[in-house]
């Protein structure tokens, strides 16, 4: 087994214990709102921010690592003994992988490999856990970054939302835009594209773009997350849903966290898919 520290970020939305229990470390974003900043932290711990959200005035500001908070943790790898390879979120997102790169070069660039994922959820969850795997298996942490890179381009994410209300206050819509959108009950289907959330279609009520989400799986799909914001139900009637199209893959259910689902707010969903 080789000596490889695995590290990423909050937005991986990684449960605890199974960070804890192999060894990855989380190196969270910050969550400024209401005048009051804390580390994103973990699932199962953001109830409180999404109860907040859909009373508060404010809308909350989202913010990178700092370069010595990654620093802190590649040293300590380093004084373990053990190589480092982190994998963060999309560098079009955030600016993590900024950070992640310069704690990089200041603390032992030969030895910590700092990958941007092009993605983030479920998707960067599942590249960490590939990445843990390659390691616990003994391959070095040169052909864990080729794979890494190859396998990162062979996965997809398509969100939708239940209200305009967030995408409006986050500044993705104008007011115009969600009034006429919500009166008309139109649903924005929302894909990552080369590491970008860019719009890709909608559709008229929820249903039909789930439905339009899920024709945007590919046939080869080898792992499905759905991704929920306080949205259990509707991620268990997909589930069934996808289990019968797909029943040699895995369909897993994760949440999100404040970082992305700020702005898509309470009830929205999302398919992550890896082929």
């Amino acid at each position: 087994m080789n000596n490889i520290r695995i590290v990423t970020d909050s937005t991986a939305y990684i449960q605890k214990e199974y960070a804890n229990s192999n060894n990855i470390d989380i190196v969270p974003l910050m969550v400024d709102f209401e005048g009051v900043t804390n580390a994103e932290g973990f699932t199962g711990e953001f109830e409180e921010f999404f109860n907040r959200l859909k009373t508060s005035e404010s809308f909350p500001k989202t913010s990178q690592p700092s370069i010595g908070a990654f620093a802190q943790v590649f040293k300590e790898a380093l004084e373990n003994g053990e190589e480092v390879i982190a994998i963060v979120i999309s560098s079009k997102l955030s600016g993590t992988y900024n950070s992640a790169s310069a704690a990089a070069d200041m603390v032992a660039p030969n030895k910590i490999s700092v990958i941007d994922s092009e993605t983030s959820a479920s998707n960067l969850r599942m590249l960490v856990e590939k990445a843990k795997k390659l390691s616990a298996s003994g391959v070095t942490r040169e052909e864990i970054v080729n794979i890494i890179n190859i396998e990162k381009k062979r996965t997809g994410i398509n969100l939708t939302v239940d209200t305009l209300e967030y995408l409006k206050k986050g500044g993705r819509l104008s007011t115009g835009q969600a009034l006429i959108g919500s009166i008309l009950n139109i649903k924005p289907i929302i894909a990552l594209v080369d590491g970008e959330l860019v719009p890709i279609g909608k559709a008229r009520g929820k249903s039909k773009a789930i439905e339009m989400m899920i024709s945007n799986i590919p046939e080869k799909v080898e792992k499905i997350s759905i991704c929920q914001i306080f949205n259990m139900e509707e991620a268990l009637e997909i589930r069934e849903i996808l289990k019968k199209k797909y029943p040699k893959v895995d369909v897993t259910i994760d949440a999100l966290g404040p970082v992305i689902g700020a702005h898509l707010g309470p009830k929205a969903i999302g398919i992550c898919f890896k082929w």
